[in-house]
């Protein structure tokens, strides 16, 4: 298992490029809240300790996780401003599917993984994949802040990594 060797709130601040003067949008599953509210918790604190001002950071939730392919095909593709002004340089998706009795876990990480990919291979802006698929709600725990670190935080640090690419609005 990959996160058993791995602390996902780790990471080598110098190889991270600063996010100043870059726009974030963070869109937050409501759907096992404990567990997606604590990753965007992990994942603003990481792009404001990385140079991002809180006035270039917009936050939005949507109920579940499959929704988080609507909002983010919105914010990338329509165009949407965060302030009126400026356009989202990337989009951190954070969510959680837990595993239950039926098959309804299969479709929706599916369905999530496929709809991202898709609109993060459009190539407008970087599309981040936060969402958490586990077992049980430990497991879930764990990975949002809990003994194996917090995947918000790891999702914030590849949107910054990944702005590099995009131009400067």
């Amino acid at each position: 298992m990959a996160t058993a060797l791995k602390n996902l709130s780790e990471y080598n601040a110098a190889t991270i490029p600063s996010g100043e003067g870059r726009c974030f949008v963070v869109i937050v599953a409501e759907w096992n809240e404990q567990v997606t509210n604590a990753m965007a918790e992990g994942a603003i604190k990481t792009l404001k300790d990385n140079g991002v001002k809180d006035e270039d950071i917009l936050v939005c939730h949507v109920p579940g996780t499959f929704e988080l392919t609507y909002a983010a095909a919105r914010y990338a593709h329509s165009h949407l401003l965060i302030d009126g002004e400026r356009e989202a340089d990337a989009i951190i998706c954070l969510g959680c599917v837990i595993q239950g009795e039926t098959r309804h876990f299969d479709f929706i990480c599916e369905g999530v993984a496929n709809g991202l990919s898709t609109i993060n291979a459009a190539g407008e802006i970087p599309v981040i994949f936060g969402v958490l698929t586990t077992d049980n709600l430990q497991q879930a725990l764990d990975r949002s802040g809990g003994r194996l670190g917090n995947k918000g935080v790891e999702a914030a640090v590849t949107a910054l990594k990944m702005v590099q690419y995009v131009p400067k609005n």
